[in-house]
């Protein structure tokens, strides 16, 4: 075989391993990405099946269980009548929004332990666009409208 022969079947091998560890890596990569969206009822319901799994969970934030301790927060969803610990350790502080009842999405992992590990942490507040307490309700311009004709030609008709 020639000097240049040789040259193009190094190369032809470098390239094939450079196209097989990149294909690799992207397959890797979007396995680690992938997560699945369960209810805690679900979640409880996968066995061993969870422990596996990237998952995210949603539920509301039981009033006063939010616990700090450093970059850690640990508190509970709330699903119907079902609770789950949720343990954050993500690189981010929690968002503004997260608070008792607010509603949270929790992407992580479940442990043998029973508490779900979550490395990304969302949240919004559920009240932030609920009717205050208390609040007058909103004008109905057509009722107030129709209202506003009928008395008036009452009043002309008297």
């Amino acid at each position: 075989m020639s000097s240049e022969g040789s040259k193009y079947l190094k190369f032809g091998a470098v390239t094939v391993v450079i196209l097989l560890s990149l294909g690799y890596l992207a397959y890797t990569g979007v396995q680690d990405s992938k997560s699945y969206y369960v209810t805690i009822k679900e979640l409880q319901g996968l066995g061993d099946k969870a422990y596996s799994k990237r998952l995210r969970v949603a539920g509301n934030v039981v009033p006063g269980s939010i616990k700090r301790s450093g970059t850690r927060v640990d508190f509970m969803l709330k699903e119907q009548d079902l609770t789950l610990p949720v343990s954050y350790t993500g690189t981010e502080a929690p968002p503004d929004t997260f608070k008792d009842d607010s509603q949270a999405l929790a992407d992580g992992s479940y442990g043998r332990d029973g508490v779900f590990h979550a490395k990304q942490l969302q949240a919004k507040c559920a009240s932030k666009y609920a009717p205050q307490p208390g609040a007058a309700p909103a004008a109905q311009p057509g009722k107030n409208m129709t209202q506003n004709q009928n008395s008036g030609s009452s009043g002309m008709a008297n």
